[in-house]
């Protein structure tokens, strides 16, 4: 049964071309993930699907009832980025709608909250159509990929994992057929090239040629037909040169070699210890008094629920409180969502040159990864996105004269082609690596260490994030966790019915289950 459909849509920001899509099509139960670069049009297409815009051309038929869950959601209240994100799910879900369109359903939510969503939308019954940076998330939920790119709608079989292979394959095929155009071209030039050197050569009388032999075969005539056809030749090579399908080459990859500072006394040794350290803001522990060390060369996640500590325990590090030990070896860059370390009037290539000490072929190359191309790298960072600022900010540090990187959130406002290509400079990294996020995937491919802090206790863990999960003991923290969810589902309920039928009994109920949470989270 088909729940939407659209016809030859046609939408423009300013002069451009923002979307070019001759049709799609939503059917029953579709669990579709929308990816696309930053800008690509993928919020446009949630909004036109959801007829809050209307196309410049084309239309949209709708079957059933259907729900935006929009990506900026309102900020006139008190409560946290991340409860006002459930609160908009909450709602949408009780609505019940047959199709339900989600923009960036995990922002602000911690790992928790993202995997509780996940739970619930596994067992919804209708469909959805996802916009998401969250790989794992997409992975979890969707059995087709739409893409967005250069305007167009492409379809992908799979989840997000599938959808890169199949990605991956199309790239070795284009790839096998560069290879081969390549080659084709070198044979048609040689061969142009020695039927070109034939016919100069053939106005040119051959040494062995008696006089009176030119006289009777008439030289001229025989060594201008001669060359007439060696040129014929040569015209025809060159024609099929000329309608040669060219192929686009595919951009590969470069390894990095980076010269950082200080890494005779740095690779493999202890450069920071943390003895006693405990975490409070105001009366509150965030965490009581723990102990861990870091090598230099180790990758480690620092994860937690939102308002654990986690951003604290970097800016202790950072602070060199008192407990924390540095080693004199270790030169820290750390990187937040401020973005300060940015000069706006300057070019990105100056913001990235004014801190690096490595050779401009090499900071091309890192820029080049983080898609910043060509002329781009004269752009002043004043005229750029918060994304592509983000990139700049990232890339700066990445390149600096420093040994640790402390990042805050590195991947928020990232598409999934910039998260991808910062997780491949983070791998090739031989610095360490102290971060804070939520992005399930990043963390498994960046981490060799976890610490996690959570119930006023931090666990530091030896090995990846799939083995920190399949180790973890967590029954008592899951029963936990499912009261709470329970008891956000019916405030989200009473909430939704004291807006249409208020009264003294619905009032008394929602303080009850207000009570009741508190008590939970205390």
């Amino acid at each position: 049964m088909i729940l939407l459909e659209a016809h030859s849509i046609k939408h423009y920001v300013k002069d451009r071309l923002l979307l070019d899509i001759d049709q799609l099509r939503i059917q029953q139960k579709d669990r579709i993930g929308l990816v696309g670069r930053n800008g690509c049009g993928k919020t446009t297409l949630l909004n036109i699907l959801a007829e809050e815009i209307v196309p410049e051309k084309g239309t949209v038929i709708r079957h059933v009832s259907c729900e935006l869950l929009p990506q900026l959601k309102r900020t006139d209240t008190t409560k946290s980025g991340g409860e006002v994100t459930q609160e908009y799910i909450q709602k949408a879900l009780l609505r019940n709608p047959e199709l339900l369109l989600a923009d960036e359903p995990t922002t602000n939510l911690d790992t928790d909250h993202i995997e509780w969503l996940e739970k619930k939308l596994k067992t919804w019954q209708g469909a959805l159509v996802i916009v998401s940076h969250d790989r794992a998330f997409l992975d979890a939920l969707c059995t087709t990929i739409w893409e967005i790119e250069d305007g167009k709608l492409s379809l992908y079989t799979g989840n997000y994992s599938s959808y890169e292979k199949q990605k991956e394959a199309m790239h070795a095929e284009q790839r096998h057929a560069y290879e081969n155009y390549e080659k084709k071209k070198r044979q048609l030039e040689e061969a142009l090239k020695l039927k070109e050197e034939k016919a100069e050569r053939a106005t040119k009388k051959p040494k062995n040629l008696s006089g009176s032999e030119a006289r009777i075969t008439g030289a001229k005539p025989y060594f201008a037909k001669k060359q007439k056809k060696l040129q014929t030749t040569a015209n025809a090579i060159e024609t099929r040169l000329e309608k040669l399908e060219k192929v686009e080459k595919v951009k590969e990859t470069q390894l990095l070699k980076m010269n950082l500072p200080n890494v005779e006394t740095f690779k493999n040794r202890i450069i920071l210890r943390m003895e006693d350290v405990s975490g409070m803001i105001g009366d509150r522990i965030l965490w009581k008094k723990t102990r861990f060390l870091v090598r230099g060369g180790d990758k480690l996640a620092i994860i937690g629920p939102n308002g654990s500590g986690k951003s604290t325990l970097l800016k202790k590090i950072i602070n060199q409180e008192p407990g924390i030990t540095l080693s004199p070896s270790m030169r820290i860059a750390y990187f937040s969502q401020n973005l300060n370390i940015l000069d706006e009037e300057k070019p990105i290539i100056e913001n990235v040159r004014s801190t690096s000490k490595q050779e401009e072929t090499l900071i091309r190359t890192v820029l080049a990864r983080m898609h910043f191309f060509k002329d781009d790298v004269y752009k002043p960072v004043g005229v750029l996105s918060g994304g592509e600022r983000v990139k700049v900010a990232l890339t700066k540090l990445f390149l600096s004269d420093m040994n640790t990187l402390i990042l805050d959130e590195p991947t928020n406002y990232l598409d999934m082609g910039t998260v991808t290509a910062l997780e491949s400079l983070l791998k090739e990294y031989e610095g360490s690596v102290i971060f804070v996020s939520h992005d399930r995937r990043f963390i498994e491919n960046i981490a060799t260490r976890i610490v996690e802090i959570r119930k006023q206790q931090i666990r530091v863990f030896e090995g990846s994030y799939s083995q920190f999960k399949k180790n973890k003991p967590r029954k008592r923290h899951d029963t936990e966790q499912d009261k709470r969810l329970v008891l956000e589902t019916k405030i989200a309920a009473v909430i939704g019915r004291l807006s249409i039928e208020p009264s003294e009994e619905l009032e008394k109920e929602f303080q009850q289950l207000l009570r009741k949470k508190r008590e939970l989270d205390q």
